[in-house]
């Protein structure tokens, strides 16, 4: 019995696999023709998350995508360059941290109460700037990240409901599914009433994965114990790790992003394939805490070949794809 059982689930999830395959194939014929350089972004998994965006409906799916790669094509953000945008990182605003939760996922940590631009478009630019880093630095089997959001120093003259709506739209058009997680670590008690009010902004699946966490409620601070390795995490989010954002040290990190940034979109404009369909094709858990099952092929491996002195990228598809010194080789061709 438990054999015809577990024979009739297999069935029953392989006939949903087969509907999502077919449905990732709609959306993409309904995408076509696509500019050769936003192949990278029709891949299976990038189209999986549009559709689990849209509860997969397709036309909802092609539609928002379509967007995207419009919005890609004039804002141009694998383009944008620390140096660029160095000015707006200066107080550590938003860094990306170097370590990942427990489930490999990129941080990024945001402290509101720095802010130091009254340039609304600085400001989002400088977020996209972030989370196109945190998505080139993710573990190989992970596509979604962490935001840690440190209220320290914030006030009153920091609340702004168009930045917050304007981040909000950013996110939910142009990054589904990315967001794994938003953890609002000591928000202070007038913060409740404008979370109210901009709330209406997210989507239910994105507000559903904002969580408040308080420094001294113990139950709060377990999912931090959960998330978390609290030897590499911040002493300020409740951890052990008393190194803080240093600028300096940023910025080497930032810039030598840039350079495997400018070769992973080589690699993505030189390839006109669509990788293959993967089996991990199952929707993610309802629970905020779930990770995707869909391996990314927006991810990347930031991984170093042990085995010799020369320090190695991969593709998405976790191949080699040339050491530093190609990247540095083609970062100055670039210029």
């Amino acid at each position: 019995m438990n054999s015809k059982n577990s024979e009739a689930n297999c069935a029953q999830e392989q006939r949903l696999l087969e509907e999502k395959k077919a449905k990732i194939r709609e959306v993409r014929k309904l995408l076509e023709p696509v500019p050769e350089k936003l192949l990278l972004y029709c891949s299976d998994a990038s189209i999986a998350r549009y559709l689990r965006a849209r509860n997969w409906n397709v036309k909802k799916a092609a539609k928002m995508l379509k967007e995207t790669l419009k919005w890609r094509l004039e804002y141009k953000p694998e383009d944008i360059k620390w140096d660029e945008i160095a000015q707006e990182a200066e107080t550590g605003k938003i860094y990306r941290s170097n370590c990942f939760d427990k489930h490999g996922r990129s941080i990024l940590v945001m402290r509101p109460g720095r802010e130091n631009s009254k340039s609304n478009k600085g400001k989002i630019r400088y977020l996209v700037y972030c989370m196109e880093n945190a998505i080139l630095n993710l573990q190989s089997d992970q596509e979604q990240m962490v935001w840690l959001i440190d209220f320290c120093g914030y006030n009153m003259s920091h609340i702004s409901v168009k930045v917050t709506k304007e981040t909000a739209d950013v996110l939910q058009n142009h990054y589904p599914e990315r967001l794994g997680l938003a953890i609002l670590y000591n928000p202070p008690k007038f913060f409740e009433p404008f979370w109210q009010v901009v709330k209406p902004f997210l989507e239910p699946k994105t507000s559903r994965k904002v969580k408040f966490v308080y420094s001294d409620n113990q139950n709060s601070m377990k999912l931090m114990e959960d998330l978390f390795n609290m030897d590499e995490l911040e002493q300020a989010f409740g951890g052990k790790n008393e190194a803080g954002f240093e600028i300096k040290e940023y910025a080497k990190r930032m810039r030598d992003d840039d350079k495997k940034m400018i070769l992973y979109w080589s690699q993505g404009h030189n390839n006109t394939f669509v990788p293959a369909e993967r089996s991990a094709m199952a929707e993610p858990s309802s629970s905020s805490l779930a990770i995707s099952e869909m391996n990314s092929d927006e991810s990347r491996q930031e991984g170093e070949d042990k085995s010799s002195s020369k320090q190695m990228l991969t593709n998405v598809d976790g191949k080699s794809i040339g050491d530093k010194q190609q990247v540095e080789q083609l970062s100055q061709e670039q210029k």
